[in-house]
């Protein structure tokens, strides 16, 4: 992908920003295919057990919701609730294969939307972008591409149906060896997509932390080749303190972890940070991250350490998608 977009630049007295996205989806099994047939939303109704957490802070997630979820009462109802109550934030989730037109073969590759024609996304994202205005009464114009899976159209498609936040990419991620975008060389600071500066990119928090972590990057391409995998370099690093690289999530990330890679960030002037997961994990048994009751405890209790520590420690305070699009220039 592109290393040369428009930066987007904040006040200089902005404190940290901590803004909540979550992937708002039907429930399917994680280790096989995708598939049409998988649409169940049961798990969109526990997502108040979340709330608890958030409420207390003052804090409004935004749910990118995709077609299961925004075209069945089980699914928008909860959410719409939530969304009347100026609890939330709604926007839009494209997972193509369960999204109408169905005309494409379902297959890896084309699970990522960036990767169909052109004519193809788009018509799928009117379809989705039609449905959430139907069912809950608004227009959304924050998105983010299911798989993470954004392309080279995409810019100018956002642009065309009204959006104006993206909140698709994953810094130095490589999702090529199963057919997606490569974000690697790309960092934490929100940036323009495309030359026109009409849609705003805020990238999920993620990075290098260590005490080699100035080059992370480079260094941690080096640890993942054939070789470095095969000796295990990319954990022996990360044990000894020198270069790991962290998601900012509670799935399958520690609060201490997530705390390591905002106290490095933050060193290196980081201003919004984005904290994601998936709504099905919020019910055991949905994702590889939560299994059991006690899984899901401490999902929540991870939540609550690192939503603390934000507000205090970090100095920062809750935001939104629309409120750093509000400040940036």
């Amino acid at each position: 992908m592109k290393k040369n977009y428009p930066q987007a630049s904040l006040p200089p007295d902005t404190p940290p920003l901590l803004l909540v996205i979550v992937d708002t989806e039907e429930e399917f099994d994680w280790a096989k295919p995708h598939s049409r047939d998988e649409t169940r939303v049961s798990t969109v109704r526990y997502q108040d057990r979340a709330h608890k957490v958030f409420d207390r802070y003052g804090l409004r997630p935004t749910y990118v919701i995709d077609y299961p979820v925004a075209s069945q009462p089980e699914g928008f109802e909860p959410l719409r609730a939530l969304h009347q109550d100026g609890r939330c934030q709604i926007g839009a989730h494209l997972h193509p294969w369960v999204n109408p037109p169905h005309v494409e073969e379902v297959t890896a590759r084309n699970s990522y939307p960036g990767n169909l024609p052109a004519e193809l996304e788009e018509e799928k994202l009117k379809v989705l972008t039609a449905t959430i205005e139907e069912n809950f009464g608004l227009r959304p114009h924050i998105y983010k591409a299911g798989r993470y899976g954004i392309g080279p159209n995409s810019a100018e498609i956002l642009a065309r149906n009204g959006y104006r936040i993206d909140t698709s990419i994953v810094p130095t991620w490589d999702y090529r060896a199963d057919g997606g975008p490569d974000f690697r060389g790309l960092d934490h600071n929100p940036f323009w997509l495309g030359t026109s500066k009409s849609v705003l990119t805020l990238p999920v928090t993620a990075g290098f932390a260590g005490a080699l972590s100035t080059d992370g990057q480079l260094l941690y391409d080096r640890l993942s080749g054939p070789t470095g995998l095969a000796c295990h370099l990319p954990g022996i690093f990360s044990r000894l303190g020198l270069v790991e690289r962290i998601r900012l999530t509670p799935e399958a990330v520690s609060f201490r972890e997530n705390r390591r890679l905002t106290r490095a960030l933050l060193a290196r002037g980081c201003r919004v940070f984005s904290y994601t997961y998936h709504s099905p994990s919020l019910a055991p048994g949905h994702t590889p991250y939560v299994d059991c009751e006690a899984d899901l405890a401490r999902f929540i209790g991870d939540i609550d350490r690192y939503v603390d520590f934000f507000t205090g420690e970090a100095g920062g305070r809750p935001s939104t998608p629309d409120e750093v699009l509000s400040l940036v220039s």
